[in-house]
This record gives structure tokens, C-alpha cells and sequence, in this order.
């Protein structure tokens, strides 16, 4: 072979990578010579709903009456303890019985309840959380996974980030989100080379959102090379073994 002949390679190689790498970086369109200033809008609270499991806690100046808020955890195992709102969106509670909940941020119904128990304690205070927040982030990521969330306000390069991010051989431009809602069941796509998504109604997580991340055509070609070699390998080792135990028969 010639050195034109290596040459040639040589640009091939650096032209096919710099083809793959342009795919990679997230928010390509965002102008990074200067700060960026925007107004948030498409935040919108969590609202709870059907099936979401409450921690509420009452505190007030007679600790011991309003203790019984406390939730006590059952024997079941892996149980979360906590007050589950039922399919017609009501959570029931000790002494002031069944709340509609459903719709509700839980700010709101830290509000609400906060006024139903002046009848009851002194200067109450409510706080509810919704404990059975998550979100599952599978595909290829770092690390596949279903995430508890703390904060109402998480976002999906967030929950990313909590898996581990992206693998190198993943499509950035075609994410999914899985998302039930009002009884439907949503495929979403995200580009995550686009600032646009910032801008999405779909940037803030929901409770049990799914996120899908797809490989591209690089990774199946390493795993199935790598797969072809091995199976290739222990062809060659059999055959070893059948010819060395035909000899010394």
C-alpha cells in the first residue's frame, strides 16, 4: 500500500468522527458567547392525584392530639407509609374523616387542611408531601433505574443526571417520555441538542413519568462484534479440543 492509500484513510477516519460528534453536545443552538436571561413559563406545580401516597404532619400547641397524624407504618413489606388517595381522589384522615385531595398542589392542601383543623387544634400547621414520587430512566444511560424524587420541581435533564447521563452512544435528538395522563398514554419525543427544551411543558417530571433512552446503530455494531467474536472464539476452542482429543484417543 502507498502512503496516498494511508492518507486517504486518515481523512475518512477524522471525517466520520467529526460526523458523530457534531450529534453529541446538548443544546447545540444555544449562543454561547454571551449570558442568556429568560422568563420561566411552562412550570406548572405538581397536583395530586389518584393512587398518590401523602405524608401529612400536624404540629400545634397540643402535640399530643395531634400526634395521631403521625402515620404508623404496617407490616407490609417495602410498605411506604403514608395516606394513599383513593380512585375517586379522596384521602381519608383521622378526625376530620374524607378530603377530596385530587387536583390539589400540596401547598394547597396544606391550606385547606390547615383551616378545617382550627376546629380542632390550636394554631395548627400542615405539611404534605407526596412520598411515592418517581420516575424511571432506562435505555442507554449509566445507570437504569427508578428514582425517588424529593423535589416537586424536578427536571428531565435532572432525572437524567441522576441515572448517570447519557451514554456516548445514545440519540440525544430522540428521547422519550412516557406520560399517563387524564387516562391516555403519551410518547413524547425530547431533543437534548436543542435549548428549545427548556421552552417544553414536558422539561418538569411527573409522578411515574417514564424516560427511554434510545442506542444508536454504534452500540448494537460493538455489542453484536463483540458477540460474533466470542462465539467465533469458543467455535475455534471446540474444535481445539475435538482435534487434540481425536490425537491422543
Amino acid at each position: 500500500m502507498n502512503k496516498n492509500y494511508y492518507f486517504l484513510i486518515a481523512i475518512l477516519l477524522i471525517l466520520s468522527s467529526c460526523g458523530s460528534y457534531k450529534n453529541i453536545p446538548y443544546y447545540q443552538d444555544l449562543d454561547r458567547s454571551k449570558p442568556i436571561i429568560e422568563d420561566v413559563k411552562n412550570f406548572s406545580p405538581l397536583t395530586i392525584r389518584p393512587t398518590d401516597i401523602l405524608a401529612i404532619k400536624v404540629s400545634s400547641r397540643t402535640p399530643e392530639s395531634s400526634s395521631i397524624f403521625s402515620y404508623e407504618p404496617n407490616n407490609q413489606q417495602n410498605a411506604i407509609p403514608g395516606y394513599q388517595v383513593d380512585t375517586k381522589g379522596n384521602v381519608h384522615l383521622p378526625v376530620i374523616g374524607s378530603v377530596k385531595v385530587e387536583g390539589l398542589t400540596t401547598t394547597e392542601l396544606q391550606e385547606k387542611l390547615n383551616v378545617m383543623l382550627l376546629k380542632y387544634y390550636n394554631d395548627p400547621v400542615v405539611n404534605v408531601r407526596i412520598l411515592n414520587f418517581k420516575v424511571s430512566v432506562y435505555g442507554d444511560v449509566e445507570r437504569p433505574n427508578v428514582y425517588s424524587l424529593q423535589n416537586e420541581r424536578t427536571t428531565i435533564t435532572q432525572a437524567l443526571s441522576m441515572a448517570g447521563d447519557l451514554n456516548i452512544t445514545a440519540m440525544r435528538k430522540t428521547v422519550i417520555l412516557v406520560r399517563e395522563e387524564d387516562g391516555k398514554r403519551q410518547f413524547i419525543p425530547i431533543d437534548l441538542t436543542s435549548k428549545k427544551i427548556f421552552e417544553s411543558p414536558y422539561y418538569y417530571v411527573r409522578n411515574n413519568d417514564e424516560i427511554y433512552v434510545q442506542p444508536d446503530r454504534t452500540k448494537y455494531a460493538t455489542v453484536d462484534r463483540g458477540y460474533r467474536t466470542a462465539t467465533l472464539v469458543l467455535s475455534g476452542l471446540s474444535i481445539i479440543a475435538i482435534v487434540l482429543s481425536n490425537i491422543y484417543r
